[in-house]
């Protein structure tokens, strides 16, 4: 089944149709976005928020985790907070707040099918204000190394679309990474596996997959791209994984710039983005 993704101002819209559309991209290129990753506390929120940081220049999306409290405070009030941590000085309500006083887009990151249902309500409240990309994420299925503590595929895609089918999803795998050894990238079993999760799906989905197990998956990805047009990867790092900036020049010569997004540590991505002569906008 094939759609496109949403018109202007809908939380499924292109996110580089609606940067182009703000003017604050100039080209239909994925490595054009800068992300702020993991914008949970409120001095990371304020930093994010603001024109520019460090490094990276105006950010466009905004990522941050959504975890229920430990204590029951908050009467079970989604917070923002990523596992270990369990506790925030920032509900998800106040994150909206202020995120909705920008034009940025945002992507939530559930690690609990418990947050989605309290979340989801949250973001219907302020849909009226909320005219930009919104992702939801979840790792659904294990990768590469990775554990089996997932998020429920079936019952998490059923309650984000219950309140609102237009959103764009990022499906994941659980994967780790050893430093001592060679590492398997993402297998045909796990990515027909997704495909097979996400082939009834109307919305646009990208695969969030780590940069370091890429280049050993690109048969594989590539096959899973060609599935639909509705399909992006969106490339993350973890913080000790050993990769170099020619393996992200090998992701990006291997496959379409529209749809391959990159939300990668410094200084790899300051590396990366001089590398390609993208010019950070401070």
């Amino acid at each position: 089944m094939t759609a496109t993704a949403g018109g202007p101002g809908s939380w499924s819209e292109n996110i580089l149709e609606y940067f182009l559309r703000n003017n604050q991209i100039t080209t239909e290129d994925g490595a054009q976005i800068v992300w702020y990753h993991a914008a949970n506390h409120k001095v990371q929120v304020n930093e994010a928020l603001r024109n520019s940081f460090m490094w990276t220049g105006t950010a466009h999306m905004i990522e941050a985790d959504v975890v229920l409290p430990s204590d029951g405070s908050e009467h079970g009030q989604p917070i923002m907070a990523h596992p270990p941590e369990i506790n925030s000085d920032n509900t998800l309500q106040e994150w909206l707040a202020e995120v909705i006083k920008t034009n940025k887009g945002i992507k939530l990151d559930f690690k609990s099918l418990a947050a989605v249902e309290p979340s989801m309500m949250l973001l219907e409240n302020v849909k009226r204000h909320l005219k930009r990309p919104v992702w939801i994420n979840a790792d659904v299925l294990p990768g590469p190394n990775g554990n089996s503590r997932v998020v429920d595929a079936k019952p998490f895609i059923d309650t984000v679309t219950s309140f609102s089918p237009d959103v764009t999803f990022s499906l994941g795998w659980t994967t780790g990474w050893h430093p001592e050894k060679v590492n398997e990238g993402y297998s045909w079993t796990m990515v027909k596996e997704m495909e097979y999760i996400c082939n009834e799906l109307n919305q646009p989905v990208t695969f969030p997959v780590r940069a370091a197990l890429v280049r050993q998956s690109c048969s594989q990805l590539l096959w899973l791209l060609k599935q639909s047009n509705r399909y992006s990867l969106t490339i993350w790092t973890g913080k000790n994984d050993s990769y170099s900036t020619e393996d992200l020049l090998f992701i990006r010569d291997h496959f379409d710039k529209k749809r391959v997004f990159y939300d990668i540590l410094e200084p790899q991505n300051h590396e990366f983005k001089q590398a390609i002569g993208i010019k950070i906008n401070l």
